[in-house]
């Protein structure tokens, strides 16, 4: 992607860049899976910029520690209750309806479900354009014994 100034566009210029841009908007909608596996992920919106997922987890759906180069996440909870772990296995904090955690990257944690229902959180993942390369996430401990995915392979 490339940096533009646009502020140094002419008038033309500038239009024709907000124009494209605006060619790129998308409504978001989803429906919510039926019988949800242990943990849905749903992509909500992607750019060069951003991510934005729906995770869903119905029973358990915890996941190993790691942390992600390259990126920043907001995990915002929309039904249920979450516990953010750290190194060791210490708490970093437990979060409702209406609550969450930033986590710059390059921060080690792993987190689970906590309470009764399914939890729903959304993922907000901010990419650094800068950073040398392409960002990924880097796992620390072994995978839970549900977690199949090969793209998580990555020690």
């Amino acid at each position: 992607m490339n940096v533009i100034d646009v502020r140094k566009l002419s008038p033309e210029a500038r239009e024709g860049y907000h124009q494209e841009a605006e060619t790129r908007m998308k409504p978001i909608s989803f429906e919510m899976p039926v019988n949800p596996k242990r943990k849905e992920i749903i992509t909500l919106s992607k750019s060069d910029l951003q991510k934005v997922n729906l995770q869903v987890l119905s029973d358990g759906g915890e996941n190993n520690l790691h942390y992600h180069t390259g990126s920043d996440t907001t995990w915002y909870v929309l039904e249920g209750r979450v516990k953010f772990y750290g190194v060791g296995d210490e708490i970093i904090g437990e979060f409702g309806k209406n609550e969450g955690i930033f986590i710059p990257g390059g921060s080690r944690y792993w987190f689970e479900k906590s309470g009764d229902g399914d939890l729903q959180m959304l993922q907000m993942v901010a990419y650094d354009r800068t950073y040398p390369t392409k960002p990924e996430r880097i796992n620390l401990d072994a995978h839970k014994d549900w977690m199949t995915d090969e793209s998580l392979k990555v020690y």
